[in-house]
C-alpha cells in the first residue's frame, strides 16, 4: 500500500546550490558537487533534500528569476547532470524535490520578451500590463521601490511584487496556467519527489489596483495587503492541485506568508492545497516586518514561546508543518536566537534541539549543521543580496545613519546564509578551489565539517527522531506546551498512547531552575555535557536544551 503521508517521516535538507560544493572551481557551486557530498547526506540522516533553484537564469535573484522552467542554469551543469544526481540520490535512499516559482518569471524569459516585442501579442496576457502617463498606483515592491516599470518606448507599465526584472504572471489568464501545470508534471514525471513552492500566495492580486495610504517617506505602501493571499486565490490554488500534484504521490511544500491561522485548514487540512506549509509567525520575531529590516523589536523568550506554542497549536489542529530555524532568506539562528557571548557549541546544539523535535517535518538549512554564524560585512559594496541593498538605502532614506543601516543589514542580510559552505579548514573551506562568488564566513577555519561537535550532535538528533526508541512518539506524537516552567524556559511534551517525551530549552543567558516533577528521568539527548539536578528539579545552564522521559510515568499524566 502506499503511503500518502510518506513525507511525515523525512526530514529535509535545504541546499542553496551556489554555495554547497563547486565541482569545476569557478567558484560556484553546483550539481555535481551536490552528487559529490551526497555520501555526506546520507551519513547525516538526511532522506530528502529540496535544492533551491538550478533553472536557467539571469541570476539577478540568485536563480527566483527563471529564464527556462525546463532548463538547467550553465553554472549549474545540464540536465545530464541533473539525471545523474536524481539517480544517485536514489540510490542512496534520498529523495529529490525542487523550488517551483511560478508567480513571476524572468524579464528574458521568452514569454516577457515576445510581449515586449508586440503589444498585440498573446504573451502579453501573460503578464500584468497597464497603461498610463504615470504609474498605476503607489504600491512598494518587496524589495523597495515601485512595483511598476515603464517600458521604454510605450506609455505602459508591468508590476513586479519583487525585483523589477521579476516580472509577475497573469494567473488570471487560463492558458498561462496551463502551460504552468504542463511544465510542473513534466518535471513529477522525471522522477523528483516534488516541490517547494515559491511565494505562492503572491499569485492573486486584487482586481482593481487601487492606491493605498503611503507608509513610508518614499510615499509608497507595501503592496502585499493587495498582492498576497487575496479573495479569490482558492480557485487557483484548488486548480493547481488538481491538475498536478494531486495526481502524483508527491509532497509539497508551500512558503505561504500571509495566510492567517484561521485559513490553515484550507491550506493544509483535508483535501488542502499543500502537504505542508512554513509558518513565519515565530521566525520573523526580530523584525516587525520580513521586508523592512529597520524595524527592530525587542523580543522576549516568552513572547518566542507564546509565538511558537499558537503556530504548533495551529498546525497540529489542522494538519501538518515544516518546522524550520534557517533559510536561505533567513540569517544564522545562533547569531538571531542567541546573545553574543554565549554563541557557543552547546547554544547551537540547544537551539537545534528546541525545533527539532516539534511536531511536523523538520528542515535542516545547509551548514546549520555546523552551528555558523553570521558573517559581518564592513561595507555595502560586499553584499551580493538584493534585498540587503535595497534595506541599506531605505533604512538610510528612513533617518538611519549608514553605521545603523550596515548594522540592521548585518544582522538580517540573506547573504548570511548563502555563504559558501565549509567542508575543511584549508583555504576556501575545501568549497572551490578558486575565490567563491560570495566571500567565506570569517570564523570558517575553526567552524567546518571535520570534528564538529555540532554536526556530531545534529546526527544523533536526526538518529533518535528517525530509528531511536522512542522514534514514533517524536515523530507521530501529539505536542502540548506546558506551563508550569519559568518565562526563560520553553518545555514541551511530545505524547503518543502511554508513551510521553518531554524536550525543555533554556532560551536566556541566566541559569533557570525548573521542577520535573519526576524522580528520575532517563535522558536521551543533552545539547551541554553536564546535567545539575538536586531531587525533583534540574538547573539549566543559560541556553541548555534536554530530552528525557519520566521513569514509570504512566498515560502521559506528567507535567
Amino acid at each position: 500500500m502506499i503511503n500518502k503521508n510518506w513525507w511525515e517521516k523525512e526530514v529535509i535538507y535545504q541546499i542553496y546550490p551556489k554555495s554547497f560544493k563547486d565541482s569545476n572551481n569557478d567558484g560556484i557551486g553546483d550539481i555535481q558537487g551536490i552528487r559529490e557530498k551526497l555520501p555526506y547526506l546520507k551519513e547525516l540522516g538526511i532522506t530528502t533534500v529540496w535544492i533551491c533553484p538550478i533553472f536557467t537564469s539571469p541570476m539577478v535573484d540568485n536563480g527566483y528569476d527563471i529564464s527556462d522552467f525546463e532548463g538547467i542554469n550553465p553554472e549549474f551543469g545540464t540536465m545530464a547532470d541533473f539525471d545523474q544526481l536524481l539517480k544517485d540520490a536514489n540510490k542512496l535512499g534520498i529523495k529529490v524535490i525542487l523550488d517551483l516559482v511560478i508567480n513571476h518569471t524572468s524579464d528574458e524569459h521568452p514569454w516577457f520578451q515576445e510581449a515586449l516585442k508586440d503589444k498585440e501579442s498573446p504573451y502579453r496576457e501573460y503578464y500584468i500590463f497597464k497603461e498610463g502617463k504615470t504609474e498605476p498606483n503607489n504600491w512598494r515592491s518587496i524589495f523597495g521601490g515601485s512595483v511598476w516599470e515603464k517600458l521604454p518606448n510605450e506609455d505602459t507599465y508591468y508590476f513586479h511584487a519583487f525585483d523589477k526584472k521579476q516580472p509577475d504572471l497573469n494567473w488570471e489568464n487560463p492558458k498561462l496556467r496551463q502551460e504552468i501545470y504542463g511544465m510542473i508534471n513534466r518535471w513529477l514525471e522525471k522522477g523528483i519527489a516534488g516541490f517547494r513552492i515559491d511565494s505562492i500566495t503572491f499569485i492573486k492580486k486584487d482586481q482593481d489596483f487601487s492606491s493605498l495610504p503611503a507608509d513610508g517617506v518614499d510615499g509608497l505602501a507595501s503592496c502585499k495587503s493587495k498582492t498576497r493571499n487575496r479573495p479569490g486565490i482558492e480557485r487557483f490554488l484548488n486548480e493547481l492541485k488538481e491538475e498536478t500534484f494531486e495526481k502524483y504521490n508527491c509532497v509539497t511544500v508551500g512558503e505561504a506568508p500571509g495566510v492567517p491561522y484561521e485559513e490553515y485548514g484550507d491550506f493544509i487540512g483535508d483535501g488542502g492545497y499543500f502537504s505542508m506549509i512554513f509558518d513565519f509567525n515565530y521566525s520573523d520575531i526580530d523584525v516587525e516586518s520580513g521586508s523592512d529590516w529597520f524595524k527592530r523589536t525587542n523580543w522576549t523568550t516568552k513572547e518566542f514561546k507564546e509565538k511558537l506554542k499558537r503556530s504548533q497549536e495551529v498546525l497540529q489542529a489542522n494538519g501538518w508543518g515544516a518546522n524550520f530555524i534557517e533559510n536561505h532568506d533567513q540569517p544564522r539562528a545562533v547569531s538571531k536566537f542567541i546573545k553574543p557571548e554565549f554563541q557557543t557549541n552547546e547554544a547551537a546544539q540547544a537551539i537545534g534541539m528546541l525545533y527539532f523535535f516539534l511536531r511536523g517535518t523538520p528542515f535542516i538549512y545547509q551548514a546549520q549543521e555546523l552551528g555558523m554564524q553570521n558573517a559581518e560585512r564592513k561595507i555595502i559594496d560586499q553584499f551580493n543580496d538584493i534585498s540587503s541593498i535595497d534595506n541599506y538605502y531605505r533604512s538610510i532614506q528612513e533617518g538611519f545613519t549608514p553605521e545603523e543601516a550596515l548594522g540592521f543589514v548585518n544582522q538580517r542580510s540573506r547573504d548570511n546564509t548563502r555563504t559558501p559552505f565549509p567542508w575543511d579548514a584549508s583555504q576556501y573551506g575545501g568549497f572551490s578551489d578558486t575565490t567563491p562568488w560570495l566571500s567565506m564566513t570569517e570564523e570558517y577555519p575553526n567552524r567546518n565539517a571535520q570534528s564538529n561537535p555540532v554536526l556530531a550532535h545534529y546526527k544523533q538528533m536526526i538518529a533518535l527522531r528517525q530509528h531511536g526508541a522512542v522514534s514514533d512518539v517524536l515523530t507521530n506524537g501529539t505536542i502540548v506546551f506546558l506551563d508550569n516552567v519559568p518565562d526563560n524556559v520553553i518545555a514541551y511534551k511530545r505524547v503518543l498512547k502511554d508513551r510521553v517525551v518531554y524536550c525543555y530549552t533554556n532560551l536566556s543567558d541566566t541559569e533557570e531552575l525548573v521542577s520535573l516533577d519526576a524522580g528520575s528521568i532517563d535522558l536521551f539527548l543533552n545539547s551541554h555535557d553536564d546535567l545539575v539536578s538536586e531531587t525533583n528539579d534540574v538547573k539549566l545552564h543559560p541556553y541548555q536544551s534536554i530530552l528525557f522521559k519520566k521513569i514509570n510515568e504512566v498515560n502521559g499524566n506528567g507535567n
